[in-house]
């Protein structure tokens, strides 16, 4: 399952991908890109992000939320590359709040995320094209509504902030690569990434790695093998 708005885009390998991830990992229950797209108005890539990572904790912490200080931020669950298998949806209830007229998909996050780990795969899937007057566009109105959601389930997992992590989040030493590697494995968000393995054969298969990331500019990620 999926949401694509009318003017939005998908890559044309992406439904086989997702398809594939969803059959061959039985663990898997919704997973979103690594490389969010940009499209113009005329459908033409602007822009390939890169996401370090896709964490609970993060998410908890709001280190996803818009209106996060850029330093802070990791990025964004990108809603046109964002899929989910219908038993994820139906434990949930199975519905768009209507509560969140801008932020609808922030709380659909929010209420897997209750549920489920999200997985995230270095494969572009699909994109947001920027034209004018989108409701996204109203980034403050939008901001406002996915904290409420936030706060929700901040209340739901008795969430409280873990304040060592952001002592090491804030440190410079962080960005000294003495000590870089270890702050980020003992203290970094951890994920769950996709890869491809053996992608040179017929025999290719997709394998779940685990990632650790604080994701702010200058902190280099280490992934675990």
């Amino acid at each position: 399952m999926a949401w694509l708005n009318s003017d939005d885009l998908y890559c044309p390998w992406a439904l086989r991908t997702v398809a594939s991830v969803f059959s061959q990992l039985s663990e898997v229950e919704w997973l979103t890109t690594l490389k969010p797209i940009i499209w113009d108005w005329q459908g033409f890539c602007l822009h390939v992000k890169t996401i370090p990572g896709y964490s609970k904790e993060g998410f908890l912490d709001g280190r996803y939320l818009p209106s996060a200080f850029r330093e802070q931020r990791i990025g964004w669950i990108q809603q046109e590359s964002t899929f989910w298998k219908r038993s994820l949806w139906e434990k949930i209830g199975g519905y768009i709040s209507l509560d969140f007229p801008l932020a609808g998909d922030f709380d659909l996050w929010s209420r897997f995320y209750q549920y489920s780990d999200l997985y995230g795969v270095d494969s572009p899937l699909g994109g947001f094209r920027s034209q004018h007057q989108q409701k996204s566009r109203q980034i403050k109105t939008y901001s406002q509504e996915a904290q409420q959601s936030l706060e929700k389930l901040r209340e739901k997992l008795e969430w409280s902030p873990n304040k060592i992590r952001d002592i090491a989040f804030n440190s410079s030493l962080c960005r000294l690569p003495k000590f870089r590697g270890s702050i980020i494995k003992n203290y970094g968000y951890c994920g769950q990434k996709i890869i491809r393995r053996n992608a040179d054969s017929s025999d290719g298969f997709w394998q779940i790695r685990p990632s650790f990331f604080l994701g702010f500019p200058g902190c280099i990620d280490r992934d675990t093998i």
